[in-house]
Parts: structure tokens; C-alpha cells; sequence
């Protein structure tokens, strides 16, 4: 799918920062838009890492704020990934989005966050912030959860499964788009997150293995 075939389907700004990286939609980003994705519907995208799962989430956030239908929240399992993800959006958006990044320790509402439009956090922060009960939960629009696998680890799982039943018993009409390259049980996820399934195998790199041995790979 060419990227001027959804352009009268998301705002100009958005097609406009599109445009200057791409031209031609990744398997999964078509299959997510088929799927709903521009129609404000809870999507679980599993495909290969690198095989362009960010840009559903990132084509799903920013549409959403763009079009006033509210703000939008990037949960990321790790600080690190966090401010790489503030430093990209940062760069892509600035100027038309405010742009937030909440990963601090502290046990606070931040209420500054209200006059920011994007809100990038870790599970733990979020689940520390709806604690507080902040006003500005009310105008979240769409979520995006990166490696949302998490959700069957044994030490973080119940704090995102409790923040995004949380974030779901509030906002009745929120969307969820939830990225992996690893779930073992994807359509069962998909029906507790009551998400369209989007699977695909594309890789933008080959995968091959092999067995490393006396100075010389032997490829399966």
C-alpha cells in the first residue's frame, strides 16, 4: 500500500511527517489499517521486530490527537526504550505536538501532564499515576502498549493487566493497540483486549541459523 492511498484518511501534518521517511506501508502497517487502525479500533499487531509495529502505534496516536479526539499514552516496559521513543517523537513532532515523558520514581499526579498532548511512560509510572486519579485520564484517547507480552511476566504482568483493565473500565471507548514480535497466545489475547488480531511474518531482514563452529558457520 502506497502512503498517498490513506492521505485524505489521517490529518496533513501527519502525512507530512510520514512522507519525508516514507513512501510504501510495511505488510503489517497495511494489514493494521485494514484492520481498523484509522477507525479508532483496538488492534494487537504481532509481527517480526524491525518489521515496522511502532508506525501502527505512532500513526494511532498521532491521528488521534490531531483530530482532537483526545490524548494519547506510549507505555514502554523499560526506561531506557522510553526516552528513546521521547527522543524520536521529539524530533518527528516538535512543533506540533506537546510531547510529555513521565518515568520519574516519584509517587505524585503531575498534574502538568494535562497541558501535554502525548504522554510516554513506563507500566509502573502509569499504574502509579491512575493511583492519583489525575482529571487529565479522562481525555485519553488511545494507548499504545510496546511489548505487551509483558503482560504473562511474572513480576510486571499484574501491574500492566491492572492498568489496562483500569484504563478500559474508564474510558469505554478507548483504543488499545498493543505491539509484540513474542506472544505464545495471540488470539486469546486479542479477545480479552476485545482487539483485532493482526499477524504477520514479514521481516525486513531474512532470518537465517545456523550452528557457529571451528571458525565456520553451517546455516540450517
Amino acid at each position: 500500500m502506497n502512503l498517498d492511498e490513506i492521505k485524505n484518511k489521517i490529518p496533513l501534518d501527519l502525512y507530512n511527517v510520514l512522507k519525508e521517511d516514507i513512501s510504501e506501508l510495511r505488510p503489517c502497517q497495511e494489514k493494521s489499517i485494514n484492520s481498523g487502525l484509522l477507525d479508532y479500533k483496538n488492534l494487537l499487531v504481532c509481527t517480526p521486530t524491525a518489521s515496522g509495529k511502532t508506525l501502527v502505534g505512532e500513526m494511532a496516536l498521532v491521528k488521534a490527537i490531531m483530530e482532537n479526539k483526545g490524548k494519547g499514552i506510549y507505555l514502554s516496559p523499560l526506561k531506557a526504550l522510553a526516552q528513546e521513543k521521547f527522543k524520536d517523537f521529539k524530533k518527528k513532532y516538535d512543533g506540533l505536538l506537546k510531547i510529555a515523558m513521565s518515568i520519574g520514581d516519584t509517587d505524585s499526579s503531575e498534574d502538568y501532564l494535562e497541558n501535554y498532548d502525548l504522554i510516554i511512560c513506563t507500566y509502573e509510572k502509569l499504574d502509579s499515576l491512575i493511583r492519583h486519579k489525575p482529571l487529565w485520564l479522562n481525555y485519553i484517547k488511545t494507548v499504545v502498549v510496546d511489548e505487551i507480552h509483558l503482560l504473562n511476566d511474572y513480576g510486571r504482568g499484574p501491574t500492566l493487566e491492572v492498568v489496562l483493565t483500569i484504563l478500559r473500565q474508564l474510558k469505554k471507548d478507548l483504543q488499545l493497540i498493543g505491539l509484540s514480535a513474542t506472544i505464545g497466545n495471540p488470539k486469546v489475547l486479542s479477545e480479552w483486549l476485545g482487539a483485532s488480531l493482526v499477524e504477520d511474518s514479514w521481516r525486513p531482514v531474512e532470518l537465517k541459523k545456523g550452528i557457529y563452529y571451528k571458525e565456520k558457520v553451517e546455516f540450517f
